[in-house]
């Protein structure tokens, strides 16, 4: 977009009441958010869904001169901004009702033709929870995922070191401007994350710092992947309301089990047993779950045997599979009478055991 674009869409961005489902409405309908600017109030009245308060807050004068000093900031900073309609902006988040009709970042960010997830959890994060995150994104380094969070406390950082760790590109989402980091203490590792990834925000840098802004950032970390993987939680938490957005978004969700006595473990317990998330046991669900693929050259060798031995579980999906040839996980566990995440376990066991195979859709048939 031209610098003149990007001035009238900071402005916009800028009006109180108007958030981005309605900004992108009002641009659909007049073009560019330099033609809703400087339309008429009797015509944006018009508009659906646009009522007079949002209107008589549209008009006020000053929008463009805050937008003016805050493109003077992005200019000076190197910020790189991404429009909602542009080729640059993330495509998951293209189909995010509320994605941000602008979104700023900074670092090396790529994100073509690559897997992202995200990774969420407790700040107050257990042993065993930092263990699991360790464990998980260097299981997955094979598949060259970028990690998303949010460089908070606790689970954030730890998924986001992780990544670095392994060489993986990871994104940080923020709940601030790119003029701040919070916490404080994570700041030095503001430059190795730059290297190999970066940072994203729809916030201003003369945005204040406010607690409400965690909830409006997680929308980003939900939209910008295939799915979301909630290490730890407890009943209630951030983590969750992730969880809940990257549903609204139809993205799949992963939970770690734990204990029933641990409090950090009653949300992801909660989301399994509402069947709202696959439960997440080994790092292998992921890429089997979402259909991930392995280059010709780091494919692991799998050796059918000649005589396998099969659980009785393991023989009624094996015998489904015979009799039906090509089938699709949740209708395999439909008609074996299994819940979703056993058949998913059950059929990475077949496929290590060279008996079955996973196709395209997430099909799967009988060698």
């Amino acid at each position: 977009m031209t610098e003149n674009d990007l001035l009238y869409t900071l402005a916009l961005q800028h009006v109180h009441n108007i958030g981005d489902i309605t900004a992108k409405r009002l641009i659909g309908h007049c073009g560019s958010a330099e033609a809703v600017l400087k339309e008429k109030k009797q015509n944006l009245l018009k508009i659906d869904g646009i009522g007079s308060i949002s209107v008589n807050e549209l008009i006020k004068a000053n929008h463009l001169k805050e937008a003016e000093k805050e493109l003077e900031f992005i200019k000076g900073n190197g910020i790189e901004v991404s429009y909602f309609q542009d080729n640059d902006y993330p495509e998951k988040l293209k189909h995010c009702i509320d994605g941000p009709i602008l979104l700023f970042q900074t670092g090396k960010i790529g994100l073509k033709q690559q897997h992202i997830i995200s990774i969420v959890g407790a700040r107050k994060i257990t042993t065993n929870g930092v263990s699991f995150c360790e464990n998980l994104i260097e299981k997955l380094t094979p598949y060259n995922p970028i990690i998303v969070s949010g460089f908070a406390y606790g689970t954030d950082i730890t998924a986001h070191k992780a990544a670095m760790k392994n060489n993986l590109q990871t994104i940080a989402c923020l709940a601030h401007g790119l003029n701040q980091i919070y916490p404080k203490v994570h700041k030095k590792y503001m430059v190795d994350m730059e290297k190999n990834g970066g940072f994203f925000s729809d916030f201003w840098s003369t945005d204040t710092f406010d607690k409400n802004n965690f909830l409006k950032r997680n929308r980003i970390i939900a939209g910008l992947s295939e799915a979301t993987i909630v290490i730890e939680s407890a009943e209630k938490g951030g983590s969750l309301v992730t969880a809940d957005i990257a549903s609204s978004y139809n993205r799949d969700i992963f939970a770690v089990p734990g204990r029933i006595a641990d409090n950090q473990s009653v949300g992801c317990n909660n989301l399994i047993k509402q069947q709202r998330a696959h439960m997440l046991t080994t790092p292998l669900d992921i890429p089997y779950i979402l259909g991930w693929k392995l280059e010709d050259d780091k494919q692991p060798i799998i050796q059918k045997q000649l005589f396998v031995e099969l659980s009785a579980t393991e023989k009624v999906i094996y015998n489904y599979l015979k009799a039906n040839e090509k089938q699709q996980l949740d209708v395999i566990a439909i008609n074996c009478d299994l819940p979703i995440f056993k058949v998913a376990g059950i059929l990475l066991n077949l496929e290590l055991k060279g008996v079955v195979r996973p196709l395209p859709g997430k099909l799967f048939e009988v060698v």
